[in-house]
């Protein structure tokens, strides 16, 4: 519980902290001579993921709330679709079009927040190019956002 209070945790995320107890549980339950559980590890740690949800203790859609509304301020579409991948979880359709929507100013607010000014120069461009990349934004996003802003199609595809 303590975990689910301190944030939002995903499923797979808690299975893979609760197995490990669950695994020395039993070990330290059969030196000690009391008989076997009747239930696996893997199991009892599944009941106990089925329960939280039941009581909405555990929530993917919770989770991936506050996933994405930490992750979106400093990273790309691709990296918070990666993210969320790992803990075996998906956007919904309502997150990824606002995510889409806002995905070029985010860009440009992670670029201005590390680089003091445009690209001047084609190195400069590359090295703020990679830096977006690393952050997970589409290439398309990318060129679009180290243009100059004054560029009228920039704001409308």
């Amino acid at each position: 519980m303590q975990w689910l209070a301190q944030r939002e945790q995903s499923r797979a995320e808690l299975r893979r902290k609760l197995l490990p107890l669950a695994v020395s549980e039993d070990a330290l339950a059969t030196e000690a001579g009391s008989p076997p559980a009747e239930l696996s590890p893997s199991a009892r740690v599944e009941a106990l993921l089925d329960w939280l949800e039941a009581h909405q203790y555990l929530s993917q859609a919770r989770f991936v709330e506050s996933r994405v509304h930490a992750r979106a301020a400093r990273f790309g579409n691709r990296r918070i679709r990666q993210e969320l991948k790992q803990h075996q979880v998906a956007l919904s359709p309502e997150a990824a079009l606002a995510l889409n929507e806002s995905e070029l100013q985010r860009a440009r607010a992670v670029r201005d927040r590390r680089f003091a000014a445009r690209p001047a120069s084609a190195a400069e461009r590359a090295k703020q190019a990679r830096f977006l990349a690393g952050r997970g934004f589409s290439p398309e996003v990318i060129g679009r956002a180290l243009r100059n802003p004054a560029d009228a199609d920039d704001e409308h595809v």
